[in-house]
């Protein structure tokens, strides 16, 4: 047995040890992204377990996140389906490993978990789309994975599974049908929901406008730091997947850059002109617009679980 199996094995013994026996082989993972933790507030019988008891598993430290695995049902009582939500993730920014990124995602599958729900926050690029809009992802760009930082570069430790993963289908078709169909019965409005590609970026800095350009002009209609990962993780090991991604700030990308030029000559001419403000972004606004949006995103997520359950 390798290392990591054994960690795997001793994760996993670890939670039998604390979480009942209908619970301990949840159907779906969910993975709740910045200020949206609530998700996991309404589970039925929920059990936690705090990330730093648990072997192999590292801890959260972003603001708006928190560092359990919550269980629990979702769903009515008489056909609950039983989850497991990551209260927090991790990121590579933080100093994680890309291991350490994945690890949950991995124990979720070895738990049984068949289906994972992510969500995370992010930058539109796309100026169509809202702030507060939920985008169902359809495609990725991921700059990281394509220059050497992909998940699963390293010896296998698992020879049953794929060792060239193909991604042309990382986004499961039926539970993105799934989605639209819970945004139906929800009555949310057609707006509240889009598709479109999520542009991975390592992070911790937020875009600069020409990235934010490049990012656009590539196809991205929204941008975060975390995600792929995931996603990479969850379909080598044969789980379906589905990414919804809350616009919570416009990524800055001005049309034309003020000239510091003419505001200089304009000065020595003494006709000074208007003040320029650069516009910027911070956490805070996500972290904002994230609360603001935690009880639709609760509830989209809830009513495509229940769909899960009985389909």
């Amino acid at each position: 047995m390798s290392a990591q199996q054994s960690s795997f094995a001793s994760t996993i013994d670890s939670l039998r040890e604390r979480v009942p026996e209908g619970l301990i082989h949840p159907k779906v993972g969910i993975v709740c992204g910045s200020g949206l933790s609530t998700l996991g507030s309404t589970l039925r019988d929920r059990v936690l377990v705090d990330y730093d008891t648990l072997p192999g598993f590292a801890k959260s430290t972003v603001a708006g996140h928190k560092s359990q695995l919550a269980f629990g049902y979702l769903g009515p009582e008489d056909k609950g389906v039983p989850v497991v939500a990551m209260l927090g993730r991790f990121h590579p920014y933080e100093g994680h490993t890309m291991a350490s990124v994945v690890y949950p995602i991995r124990v979720m599958a070895k738990l049984g978990v068949t289906h994972i729900i992510i969500t995370n926050a992010a930058g539109g690029l796309n100026p169509n789309l809202a702030v507060g809009t939920i985008v169902v992802i359809q495609d990725h760009i991921a700059l990281p994975n394509l220059t050497g930082f992909n998940p699963l570069i390293g010896a296998q430790t698992d020879l049953s599974l794929p060792r060239f993963l193909p991604l042309s289908n990382a986004y499961s078709r039926p539970l993105r049908k799934l989605v639209f169909h819970a945004a139906h019965q929800l009555g949310l409005e057609k707006s509240a929901l889009a598709e479109g590609t999520y542009a991975w970026v390592s992070g911790p800095t937020y875009e600069t406008p020409a990235e934010g350009r490049f990012l656009r002009a590539a196809g991205g209609d929204v941008v975060g730091m975390s995600t792929i990962p995931e996603v990479l993780a969850a379909r080598e090991m044969g789980v379906e997947v589905t990414v919804l991604s809350l616009v919570t700030n416009a990524v800055v990308i001005p049309d034309t850059y003020n000239s510091i030029r003419e505001e200089v000559e304009a000065e020595l001419a003494g006709k000074p002109l208007p003040a320029a403000v650069d516009a910027i972004v911070s956490h805070e606004e996500v972290l904002t617009i994230g609360k603001q949006k935690a009880e639709v995103m609760r509830q989209l997520v809830e009513k495509t679980v229940e769909l899960i359950g009985s389909a």
